[in-house]
């Protein structure tokens, strides 16, 4: 899907999110990667075949 140069990661790469935004909806906490990845905002991933990638939220460190 990716037709930049250098080519952006594949959707199945762990670095799939570096991929250029092709869409984005901020307003709607969404955008679309050039790798056909989508992309929210909670860090959480639609990937193209359909896998869910469930969002990755930082974890609170108690001092």
């Amino acid at each position: 899907m990716c037709t930049h140069t250098p080519t952006c990661p594949a959707a199945h790469s762990p670095d799939c999110e570096a991929a250029i935004v092709v869409a984005g909806y901020p307003e709607q906490g969404w955008s679309l990667l050039c790798n056909g990845v989508l992309l929210f905002e909670d860090t959480g991933e639609l990937l193209p075949d359909g896998r869910i990638v469930a969002p990755r939220r930082p974890v609170a460190v108690l001092v």
